[in-house]
């Protein structure tokens, strides 16, 4: 049964990449668009991340997720590029998100609680009162309820997870530009 279901093992990979490109493409495009708000978070110490250089380290990090997150859709070059996205995430967890603990929506029933996340449970309760007496609390909860975002760790560790998977495991068997590069190389060195 397992060499039936080889021929699918590139599936996961391709899965990962298909969840990470967008997200990977979305937060450096973000940080193009805002080029100016950018360098100015990643240097100001008083409100944002305090690291010297912050056009250097700017420019690099939207070229990590912007240009690698195009590379990981197209499975190109996917380990190489796993390398500085997942040095992007890890700096984004330990850097950004590190102080609001684990959870990156603030849940009081989940057991990775902390007082942040039982502060926010107050203040979402009050902001739905506030919500039901003067505003449209049908029409702005009909998508989804309303959360308060807690911006912890948990979303950059999951894709530096993704990314240190895809890291050993490559773009994938058959769904990736690398296996095709690999085969045309290989093709080209037994013709010799």
């Amino acid at each position: 049964m397992i060499k039936k279901i080889q021929c699918f093992e590139g599936l996961p990979p391709l899965l990962l990449r298909l969840i990470l490109a967008p997200v990977m493409i979305q937060a450096g495009w973000n940080k193009w668009v805002g080029w100016e708000g950018t360098v100015q978070w990643f240097g100001n110490a008083e409100w944002g991340l305090g690291l010297p250089l912050p056009e250097v380290m700017a420019f690099l990090a939207v070229g990590a997720e912007l240009v690698g997150g195009i590379l990981i859709l197209l499975g190109l070059a996917t380990r190489l590029v796993a390398i500085p996205l997942m040095v992007t995430m890890l700096v984004a967890a330990f850097a950004v998100h590190w102080e609001n603990g684990w959870l990156a929506i603030s849940d009081a029933s989940s057991w990775l609680a902390n007082e942040r996340i039982e502060e926010a449970e107050v203040r979402k309760a009050r902001a739905v009162e506030i919500l039901k007496e003067h505003g449209n609390y049908d029409w702005l909860t009909a998508r989804g309820s309303i959360t308060i975002l807690n911006n912890g760790i948990e979303f950059a560790i999951t894709y530096f997870v993704m990314l240190l998977s895809l890291f050993f495991t490559g773009g994938g068997r058959y769904v990736s530009a690398d296996y095709w590069v690999a085969c045309f190389f290989q093709t080209q060195h037994t013709e010799r």
